[in-house]
């Protein structure tokens, strides 16, 4: 799961939200630093960006990711965390938190949210999904 996760170029294959993902810096070797451009569908046909800055870092866990909004009110937060439940098996944990702010978005708040976290559910079942489906999928051989 860890491996998929990583591995941007399967996020628009395997998850019915994301578009794609740029990296557009790498970080360090553990990926701590790294700034990532998510393009991601909305409703409506419309299609949405986040810049995420991944940190606290703690490779085949978990890590944290900001997504930077472009005035600094409307931040949100997320936490991923991997936790093993047996040798092939592994309990996935996600929180996001947002700070909106300004209006309009403050005003909708709770429709945004409930969006959102409808679509990132979708997403992490997806992940497993398509883990399941690809049993040839190697995770040695993703560039770390």
């Amino acid at each position: 799961m860890w491996a998929l996760m990583q591995d941007y170029d399967k996020w628009a294959e395997a998850t019915p939200m994301v578009d794609r993902v740029d990296v557009v810096f790498p970080g360090d070797q553990h990926h701590n630093g790294r700034l990532r451009r998510v393009v991601y569908r909305m409703p409506l046909g419309r299609n949405g960006t986040a810049l995420e800055l991944v940190t606290d870092v703690e490779p085949e866990q978990g890590y944290t990711y900001t997504m930077i909004s472009s005035s600094g009110d409307n931040d949100q937060t997320g936490h991923i965390r991997l936790e093993p439940r047996g040798p092939n098996s592994v309990e996935l944990f996600f929180d996001e938190r947002y700070h909106l702010e300004k209006a309009p978005w403050k005003w909708f708040e709770a429709r945004i949210y409930g969006f959102i976290n409808k679509k990132n559910e979708e997403s992490i079942r997806a992940l497993s999904t398509w883990l399941q489906q690809h049993p040839e999928y190697r995770s040695d051989l993703i560039d770390s």
